[in-house]
């Protein structure tokens, strides 16, 4: 397979320095480099951008945006045995690549970073949503990144993007999408990987919007979109009942009728009850 640069093809890299994906860290890697090009690509241009990647394995996805132009690249990368891989993407691309071996749960990536950033990553599936969350709700908004670029499992992406009244609506779309737009850019099937996995794929690009689409608390909205999806079978009345004996007024108030259920309700009407709970 022709490179995108004048390294190694990724099958021989992993080959040299012996890289089996471990499940326990959620690895698979992607091997096809004009495929992690295209990911890069639906960052936007990224030339003027420092951007952080998570999980960059043996470096498929590091040369793929550092092919399209990126400004300087990030990468966290908790196993050691992927260093040496790095290294050779460092030594193609000097000054163009900083590689940290740590958690990103618990690295301080903005002491590494300049903005304008954007993240790109094909993250590990056994943190990805965790991290999403952390992203999506920092102290203070506008967070540090312009846009997130994420690869996922095809049904954790559904989540992200959903619309009510449809299965895979819940908490994960209403927080995407309270400040974000979001939308899926790529699928991939299983056999993209290596190791393929037992599920399908998608990219998702969220934007960061100037500010909530919809007043609210966010506190409030987190605490009655967990009591709703929680029990997102049961009408309003019955699982916000634990917001105080008034739940059927506020619901009401907030233009939401007590027998209507989780799913039923959009952004706008769970932002309206957040502000009517504050009241």
């Amino acid at each position: 397979m022709a490179t995108i640069d004048g390294l190694p093809p990724l099958r021989e890299v992993i080959r040299a320095h012996d890289l089996v994906a471990k499940k326990q860290l959620g690895q698979n890697f992607l091997l096809d480099l004009n495929l992690t090009a295209k990911i890069a690509r639906q960052a936007g241009d990224l030339s003027g951008c420092d951007v952080l990647e998570v999980g960059p394995g043996p470096g498929g996805l590091t040369r793929g945006l550092l092919a399209e132009g990126a400004r300087r690249v990030l990468a966290v990368e908790k196993d050691a045995r992927c260093l040496p891989a790095l290294a050779e993407i460092q030594a193609a691309y000097p000054g163009k690549l900083d590689v940290i071996n740590g958690d990103a749960l618990e690295v301080d990536v903005l002491a590494h970073l300049t903005p304008p950033i954007r993240v790109v990553a094909n993250l590990p599936y056994n943190v990805g949503t965790e991290l999403l969350i952390r992203w999506l709700t920092p102290a203070n908004w506008p967070p540090f990144w312009e846009s997130l670029t994420l690869m996922f499992q095809k049904e954790v992406a559904e989540r992200i993007v959903a619309k009510p009244k449809g299965d895979h609506y819940g908490r994960l779309a209403l927080l995407a999408q309270w400040r974000c737009e979001a939308k899926i850019v790529l699928h991939l099937p299983p056999e993209a990987f290596t190791p393929a996995p037992k599920v399908h794929s998608a990219v998702v690009h969220l934007t960061r919007l100037p500010g909530p689409r919809f007043p609210a608390d966010e506190k409030i909205l987190s605490r009655i979109t967990a009591m709703a999806f929680n029990q997102r079978r049961k009408m309003l009345r019955s699982s916000l009942k634990g917001l105080g004996p008034d739940i059927e007024a506020r619901l009401e108030a907030a233009g939401i009728a007590p027998t209507a259920r989780a799913e039923e309700i959009s952004l706008e009407g769970f932002c309206a009850l957040a502000r009517e709970m504050a009241k």
